[in-house]
């Protein structure tokens, strides 16, 4: 980044380059998260996802609001000018994060083991050890990412985060691989996968701090008197604690629901510790690629904001409507058909992924999970535009209704042993809709510009059920024809061996041949699907030239789709 010519982005400026940053991070985390699930055990698959659940909330607690008010306050108060006020506003909210950063990293540092029992995992403690100084130094660096999202500035965070998943994958794989092969515990595996964290944490804050010392120095002198300090902290407290107790919800029922989990399947079901944790490393990787969807809402979350927030502030309503009907519009763009996928073909992608783990339990729960995926995209870029509207106690309103009936739902279900750990699946369904809808419903109902549903829903979902059926037929045929021809090879295999003698050339060759069918049977469908999607998607004009308009150069890539 030039710290001398910072050039700011628009809204799909922005959220382009962070989708950029994005989709480069989830394709290294894919890389992480799926061979990371071979390397390990089901069981170790399961530390790991246990202490990262209590990361999670303590990263929320400690970050959760303040990068959003941080960045409110910042756009604000640039969009008039006052630029003595935005750095004050940073000081002391980079000062309110170092404190909660070095509470949670001492939570975790010093009582690893009572976390991990209290979440029925006691192998865990390796593994929020090795955790505790990442949630230390996110601190420092998501006040400079808000920081820089308030001046509309989004590369420094997505190089930030591209940082981060590199040291994640490179590290962490390293460290996983070498201590399953030479420590007996597994749970020190999961550990060092895990430790690829913490230090792709550190080494993106040092990133954001050149950053922000390059960005500072080209700044301009203001003359502007900020407000009293306290004024500001009580401003961004109020920003803060609401999206902070909001966000904190779904955070802290992840937590309850793997200790519900985890109990449910010893107490009720009568499970050892040992297969439990087995059973929710299978449920743990169907979640990996359910999470894959809400990763890409993002860059939308991030720009929404700002972007609302800065057009309320010059009185220009309508195009605080317009950009939020459209980042609803794009939502179902990008949520509905990644949702239909996963129903779809939740089975043959975990066996293409996890071979070796349980397909046909983590392909029914990740088939259902498509469905929740739908409903946690919404419910992530409802919340940002609530938020830009001030309206910050609504989404915790709704997220803590949603959460309750989960953890109610996922009791009983799990406890039922003809349901078991697939309750986990349908609680994650029941919940997220209930706060997709009735966050919708608030939208609907309150927003200055009636929101159109029918523009944001009808022409995506059509469009995505014709790209599932097309997937779901053309998987069969897939199959059908990778079954003919590795039949055919086979024989011909067999030729060759009994010419040769070295029936070990069978083993090989029949596995080789297995792997590379089911991947083409999957591959295949989901590339056909594309295509037909975004066909349909121009057909039947889902996008508008006022949407395209919103993009860097949109009135040229209209011409070429020839959208009006």
């Amino acid at each position: 980044m030039s710290a001398s010519t910072p050039k700011k982005n628009s809204f799909f400026g922005g959220a382009g380059i962070l989708t950029a940053g994005i989709i480069i991070v989830k394709l290294i985390g894919a890389l992480y998260k799926i061979p990371l699930g071979n390397i390990l055990t089901d069981a170790a698959f399961s530390d790991f996802n246990t202490a990262y659940n209590i990361y999670s909330l303590l990263i929320i607690i400690s970050t959760g609001g303040l990068p959003v008010a941080l960045s409110k306050m910042v756009s604000e108060a640039n969009a008039v000018g006052r630029g003595n006020q935005v750095k004050k506003v940073f000081n002391l909210a980079l000062a309110a994060f170092c404190v909660l950063g070095t509470i949670s990293f001492c939570i975790m540092a010093f009582f690893p083991q009572q976390l991990a029992d209290a979440m029925r995992d006691s192998q865990a403690a390796y593994s929020i050890l090795a955790l505790a100084p990442a949630v230390f130094f996110i601190c420092p660096m998501s006040a400079m990412r808000g920081y820089f999202q308030g001046h509309a500035l989004m590369t420094p965070t997505a190089v930030s985060q591209i940082i981060e998943a590199l040291c994640k994958l490179v590290v962490g794989l390293a460290l996983a691989s070498m201590f399953q092969k030479t420590m007996e515990d597994e749970a020190m595996a999961a550990a060092g996968a895990i430790l690829g964290v913490s230090v792709g944490c550190l080494l993106g804050a040092v990133y954001m701090y050149f950053c922000y010392r390059g960005h500072t120095r080209s700044l301009l002198k203001s003359n502007d008197e900020p407000e009293d300090s306290r004024t500001i902290l009580s401003t961004l407290a109020k920003l803060a604690i609401p999206i902070t107790l909001s966000s904190s919800v779904i955070a802290l029922t992840n937590i309850l629901d793997s200790r519900i989990l985890l109990g449910q399947l010893q107490d009720a079901l009568g499970m050892t510790e040992e297969l439990a944790r087995e059973t929710k490393g299978v449920y743990d990787k169907a979640m990996t690629l359910y999470n894959l969807p809400a990763s890409f809402m993002v860059p939308l979350t991030a720009s929404v904001i700002p972007h609302v927030s800065a057009a309320l502030k010059v009185k220009r309503r309508r195009q605080a409507a317009q950009i939020s009907e459209t980042a609803l519009r794009t939502t179902a763009l990008l949520a509905i058909p990644a949702g239909v996928g996963l129903f779809v073909l939740g089975e043959p992608i975990m066996r293409l992924l996890y071979s070796s783990t349980d397909v046909e339990l983590g392909g029914w729960m990740l088939s259902v999970l498509g469905v929740a995926s739908i409903a946690v995209c919404f419910m992530l870029v409802c919340n940002s535009v609530l938020q830009a509207y001030r309206m910050v106690t609504l989404p915790m309103v709704t997220t803590l209704a949603g959460s309750i009936l989960k953890l109610i739902v996922a009791y009983f279900l799990i406890g039922s042993k003809d349901i078991g750990i697939r309750g986990g699946a349908i609680s994650t369904v029941v919940c997220f809709w209930l706060i997709a809808l009735l966050d919708l419903f608030i939208i609907k109902r309150t927003l200055p510009r009636s929101l159109s549903l029918r523009r944001v829903f009808l022409k995506p979902a059509a469009a995505a059920a014709a790209m599932g059926l097309s997937a779901w037929a053309f998987h069969g045929l897939a199959c059908k024809a990778m079954l003919a021809l590795g039949v055919k090879l086979k024989l011909g295999l067999f030729v060759l061996l009994d010419e040769l003698g070295e029936p070990v050339l069978d083993e090989l060759g029949a596995a080789a041949l297995s792997r590379m069918g089911v991947a083409l049977s999957v591959l295949i469908p989901i590339g056909i699907a594309v295509i037909v999607y975004f066909a349909l998607i121009l057909v039947t004009k889902a996008i508008s030239k006022e949407d395209l308009a919103l993009l860097p150069k949109g009135d040229k890539i209209a011409r070429i789709l020839r959208v009006e």
